[in-house]
């Protein structure tokens, strides 16, 4: 019942903390939300920060965890499956409840990069980074390494341009892009 109460408590907070950000969202708020008292918070977690950073381990879980099986199911080959990660993006842009990057707000709004917020923040984008450089190498690209910075910038910036406009369609042009990146690196080799 306890480890209920917590999940419970970890998903509304996330939730709040995904719409209305991390500072704004104060704790009567979650207990509200969440029909959580007081004395349960503070039973599982001694800050609000602690809150914060369970919310982001469970939201780096599950996002990754999607993203994987998105772009599995999308995707026959390594270089469709590279691709593919903007196409899933694209359909998380146009989810009515899509707020941006709950990652990037958390590094924007806990600056200090040494704060452990914003170290959550940071090890879920080097989570990303693997993963992408992962589809790189499995694609053939040159330099994997490289490329993966570059595509973890188009999505990361593809992120902030829908987040910002609204508009899903810099997924797309994204996608143009790492498609031109991966046929650069690849030259005269074949994609997988």
């Amino acid at each position: 019942m306890a480890s209920l109460r917590r999940d419970h408590l970890v998903g509304t907070a996330l939730a709040l903390f995904s719409k209305h950000g991390y500072h704004a969202t104060g704790i009567d708020r979650i207990l509200a939300e969440s029909g959580v008292a007081k004395m349960t918070l503070y039973k599982h977690f001694r800050s609000k920060d602690e809150l914060i950073l369970a919310a982001l381990r469970r939201r780096d879980e599950e996002f990754c965890r999607w993203l994987q099986a998105e772009v599995e199911s999308r995707a026959a080959t390594p270089r469709e499956r590279m691709l593919a990660v903007f196409d899933v993006l694209e359909t998380w842009f146009k989810d009515p409840e899509f707020n941006g990057c709950c990652f990037i707000h958390a590094a924007g709004e806990y600056g200090r990069k040494d704060d452990p917020v914003h170290v959550a923040a940071a090890e879920h984008k080097a989570r990303m980074l693997a993963y992408v450089g992962e589809l790189a190498r499995a694609a053939g690209a040159a330099n994997a390494d490289d490329m993966a910075r570059q595509l973890m910038l188009l999505i990361d910036g593809a992120i902030v341009a829908a987040h910002v406009s609204g508009d899903a369609a810099g997924a797309r042009s994204a996608r143009t892009l790492a498609e031109a990146l991966l046929l650069g690196s690849l030259g005269d080799k074949k994609a997988a």
